[in-house]
């Protein structure tokens, strides 16, 4: 308590690092000396798949279209306008970032959002009619927990396994698909293993049994190509935080042709598919978030160096590691392992206390005692996906970001055994 009471003192000082002051007589009795805290390091973060940090020319957009450019886009008069045209330069940027016309993106209140629009918005315009949903056991839960909602009404969901390194098999859908199927939701690349599906051959089985094709490409776009119509598919989401845009918006793309119920009814905003007025900054945030990421594209061969790097040197920190998920089909920045007897979430507050920050192999950090379903859905057992650990690096880490993350992770692996042995969640 002392030592928190004159650091306390110390902030409110303003005291520079190094520099003494002196801390008046108070409850602790008498005058004290206490050198202010040095500087603090560089925090080094590793966790690019959970969020980024939004771009400074993202901010920058998003706040000449908070002050004084705040008009309602419905409306004629120039501030309105000027809101119209943000929202309409934005939706034509994220058009040219996933290759499509700016009439198919619609914009949203994040990527859960636009999965749920997506899944539903076909389910219901055929509660008449096919009533089948074919999805994977590695999505994300803003799928698998709308698919699972969607039973209560009477739909089927058949959930596809995969194989050990996490990829579908195209034949399980081919003998999946029967006629009663309405639609197939696949997702692009897996946020906690970074494995990416065949997602082309996926969709044109679909297509060849007139089903429709939906993708969750949130965890992909910044990290590779994103393209609708190499990729054939129907209905594709994003979530502008996971390319260094803000939260809280995102976009669902849905192609030519294809029959949605659409569940926000309203004013008409996005051409009667989300109503409600547009978040303006956010969405030009978005805008100018998809510009850089397809600009700053190439840059993850260097980043696919660096992770490569990353895995070698963990692999020989820890003997008996392994990696998780597929080595090649993979986002070139995400790397998901397993340390044998050591437990992920220790490591990661360990870890955190050290300045770096990534993620681990199971939900207890949201109070829930389960293990990654993903992983566990690829075989690995309870005890081995809470001992996984996700590193996820971006276009920011460096050589001696990895450098100095291994090394500290053979602090904590070495000083703290006590700390991060297997201990089931509580």
């Amino acid at each position: 308590p002392v030592y928190k009471a004159l650091l306390c003192e110390v902030e409110k000082l303003g005291a520079g690092a190094g520099e003494k002051v002196r801390i008046g007589s108070g409850e602790y009795g008498g005058e004290r000396v206490a050198a202010a805290p040095a500087a603090a390091a560089r925090r080094i973060y590793l966790d690019h798949n959970a969020t980024t940090a939004p771009d400074p020319e993202v901010v920058s957009v998003m706040d000449r279209h908070t002050d004084p450019s705040y008009g309602n886009p419905s409306s004629i008069y120039s501030e309105g306008r000027e809101a119209r045209a943000a929202v309409e330069g934005a939706r034509r940027s994220v058009a040219r970032m996933i290759n499509s016309t700016a009439r198919r993106v619609i914009f949203t209140g994040g990527g859960s959002e636009a999965n749920n629009l997506a899944i539903k918005g076909v389910a219901f315009a055929n509660l008449a009619g096919k009533r089948r949903i074919i999805t994977s056991t590695v999505e994300h839960p803003s799928v698998l927990k709308t698919c699972s909602w969607l039973e209560g009404f009477g739909f089927t969901v058949t959930r596809l396994g995969v194989d050990s390194t996490g990829l579908v098999d195209p034949d399980d859908l081919r003998d999946a698909i029967d006629g009663s199927t309405c639609l197939v939701t696949i997702m692009t690349a897996n946020n906690e293993t970074g494995v990416i599906q065949p997602i082309a051959e996926l969709a044109r089985i679909a297509r060849e049994r007139g089903v429709l094709f939906h993708t969750d490409a949130v965890q992909a776009a910044g990290k590779v190509a994103v393209d609708v119509e190499a990729a054939g598919v129907d209905l594709l989401t994003l979530s502008a935080h996971k390319f260094h845009g803000p939260k809280g918006v995102g976009v669902l793309y849905v192609a030519r042709g294809v029959e949605m119920e659409w569940l926000v009814h309203g004013g008409g905003q996005e051409r009667g598919a989300r109503a409600g007025t547009e978040n303006v900054p956010a969405i030009a945030g978005l805008g100018k978030a998809a510009g850089l990421a397809v600009k700053r594209l190439p840059e993850m061969e260097r980043v696919r160096g660096l992770r490569d790097r990353l895995e070698e040197e963990v692999l020989a920190l820890a003997p008996g590691a392994r990696v998780n998920g597929h080595r090649e089909r993979r986002l070139p920045n995400t790397l998901s392992v397993t340390l044998p007897g050591v437990r992920g979430e220790p490591v990661v507050l360990e870890l955190d206390r050290k300045g770096v920050a990534l993620s681990s192999g199971s939900a207890c950090r949201s109070g829930s005692p389960e293990p990654s379903h993903a992983l566990t859905a690829m075989g690995l057992t309870d005890e081995e996906a809470h001992c996984a650990l996700r590193f996820s690096l971006g276009v920011g880490t460096t050589a001696e970001d990895v450098d100095t993350a291994v090394r500290l992770l053979g602090e904590v692996l070495t000083e703290s055994k006590g700390i991060v042995r297997f201990v089931p969640c509580r």
